[in-house]
């Protein structure tokens, strides 16, 4: 959405990422690997449909997919080792 002319600047995508790093905080790994899952697919999807550079800041979308499958995988080995017995 482009800003209109007059109009204060929203800062919505901050109060986005503040929640996002609080149920990240508050459920722990489980909740980073839904979210790069989410991601994953998303990315997975749109590379499928044509996507080839995005608005992230890695811009090509194999490193972005790269990335976030990376996190996903840590989140997952985290949560795995936070359930295994000791």
């Amino acid at each position: 959405m482009s800003q209109q002319a007059g109009e204060p600047y929203d800062p919505l995508r901050l109060c986005v990422y503040a929640t996002v790093a609080l149920l990240a905080w508050l459920v722990g790994p489980v909740m980073v690997a839904v979210f790069a899952g989410l991601g994953l697919i998303g990315y997975i999807r749109a590379r499928r449909a044509g996507l080839q550079h995005s608005k992230c800041a890695l811009r090509d979308t194999r490193l972005v997919i790269a990335y976030l499958g990376v996190i996903a995988l840590v989140a997952v080995a985290a949560t795995v080792n936070n359930l295994w017995p000791r």
